[in-house]
């Protein structure tokens, strides 16, 4: 047998006959051996999944865990926003129909004012005839001007004339 422990058998213990023998797949011993071969291979490989699967189902149970947080606060937001917006809906209804009173209210004021526009254009033009009577009066007062300013320089030359002579008298007179 030193020729079969280089061949394909060579982990096989001492005493079992090699795969080339006629017999070696029926043997009990060679089955329990591969048998037990596959079963340290399973657990060399569960082994090493564990050191992978374990912390993965950790992080995912976290994580799944923060997931439920995340949608459980967001649907809180959604339900206090909903009632906001209801809120603030029921407001602006309110205040919507105080802008449509108050619309309405100015839209029959102005129809109001327009009324006293025609009024007032039809006052304006009874008020013609006054401007031609202001624009006559306007030439008389300019005329009015002209003399008041005629008559103040006679008065400056009145006083001019009188004043000289009345200066020269005064330093007779006791008082």
């Amino acid at each position: 047998m030193p020729d079969n422990e280089n061949s394909t058998a060579g982990n096989m213990p001492q005493g079992l006959p090699d795969s080339d023998s006629s017999n070696a797949g029926s043997s009990p011993q060679v089955n329990a051996y591969a048998i037990d071969r596959l079963s340290q291979a399973f657990e060399t490989s569960a082994k090493r999944w564990e050191l992978i699967v374990y912390p993965s189902l950790f992080a995912f149970i976290i994580l799944a865990a923060y997931g439920f947080y995340l949608v459980f606060s967001l649907a809180k937001d959604v339900h206090y926003l909903a009632i906001s917006v209801d809120t603030n809906m029921t407001v602006m209804a309110s205040n919507m129909q105080s802008i449509s009173d108050n619309i309405s209210q100015m839209s029959a004021n102005v129809r109001t004012m327009a009324v006293g526009v025609d009024s007032m254009a039809r006052d304006v033009n009874t008020l013609e005839p006054m401007l031609v009577s202001m624009q006559d009066i306007d030439r008389a007062i300019q005329s009015m001007t002209l003399s008041t300013s005629s008559m103040r320089n006679d008065m400056a030359v009145m006083n001019q004339n009188i004043s000289r002579p009345m200066h020269f008298m005064n330093s007779f007179m006791p008082w």
